[in-house]
């Protein structure tokens, strides 16, 4: 499972125009399944995330998290982050999972990051050509895989 993490301001998805996901400040999340990734990825992911300490105290060190209720969640699914790019100029995508095991592995990440922090995970719709607007705050921008713990 790979991620790419990113303080904003403020982010939103849509997808036919329609807005899906908004939030203020708070983390978009861009998440890419994997065929060989499990519950185990995705705990661990959502784990790492809802405690990755990068938001700014009062003395401007980045020292919070998004637990101490310093903003919100917009995880948008993503699977172009699985690409394999090694051979020539075309990415592969053979290792991404199939879509019903990634929406549902998508949605269960979802659910366990809204149980951890015990508020609304903001979604983009999985599977939709969608619009991502934000604001990188910082700019801050982490990149996660559970492979690599």
């Amino acid at each position: 499972m790979k991620t790419v993490v990113q303080r904003v301001r403020r982010a939103s998805v849509s997808v036919n125009k329609q807005l899906c996901g908004s939030i203020d400040k708070g983390l978009l999340v861009l998440i890419g399944i994997e065929d060989n990734d499990g519950p185990d990825d995705l705990i661990w992911m959502a784990e790492k995330i809802c405690h990755l300490r990068i938001f700014n105290d009062e003395k401007g060190v980045m020292n919070l998290s998004i637990m101490q209720d310093v903003g919100r969640l917009l995880v948008v699914s993503q699977f172009t982050l699985c690409a394999n790019t090694q051979k020539g100029h075309r990415p592969s995508y053979i290792k991404a999972a199939k879509p019903e095991k990634a929406k549902a592995m998508y949605e269960d990440f979802c659910s366990f990051c809204e149980k951890i922090l015990n508020k609304k995970t903001e979604q983009g719709v999985f599977g939709a050509h969608m619009l991502v607007e934000l604001i990188n705050d910082g700019p801050v921008t982490i990149l996660l895989d559970s492979k690599n713990r």
